[in-house]
């Protein structure tokens, strides 16, 4: 007998589906993805995420004024990572993952601000779906700003480091 949708109440899911959709979730926030769908053996799960600015909204607004500063202080950096991605020094990230600055926790950075680098040499690494991809630099020349955090998700494009 296939499952209905109006049935919902009278699906029980096995151990192997609960764990097929702690999987599936994971693999939305690895991703950035906000639904997954697949179908197997019968059972079609679909797995969604909501992001909703309105949803957050009331909990702004009940904080009182003092997080509108805190807002707009927010937006400043992000204006100016945009103004960065224009430098002509800038690296900007080739995918969309988590941003590392070193090859482990608790290892030396790849680079820091003032570090001298050369064509090729690895400047930070970039994990998109559990692997691990180095960044290397297209020129050489002195690291003057890191615009990233260590273990901060970045956007395809979005600028990393400037060398000049």
């Amino acid at each position: 007998m296939a499952r209905q949708p109006d049935d919902k109440a009278a699906v029980k899911f096995s151990s192997e589906d609960s764990a097929l959709v702690r999987e599936l979730a994971l693999l939305l926030d690895e991703t950035s993805l906000t639904e997954i769908e697949i179908e197997r053996a019968g059972l079609r799960l679909r797995v969604a995420r909501n992001i909703s600015v309105a949803a957050t909204m009331p909990m702004q607004m009940a904080a009182g004024p003092a997080v509108l500063p805190a807002a707009a202080a927010a937006a400043a950096p992000v204006a100016a990572a945009a103004d960065l991605s224009k430098h002509p020094g800038a690296v900007t990230s080739p995918m969309v993952g988590t941003a590392y600055w070193a090859p482990e926790p608790g290892a030396k950075p790849f680079i820091e601000v003032g570090s001298k680098v050369s064509v090729g040499q690895t400047l930070l690494i970039i994990e998109a779906m559990k692997t691990m991809n180095q960044i290397p630099s297209p020129r050489a020349g002195t690291v003057t700003q890191i615009l990233v955090e260590d273990g901060q998700p970045v956007e395809y494009g979005e600028p990393l480091v400037i060398i000049e």
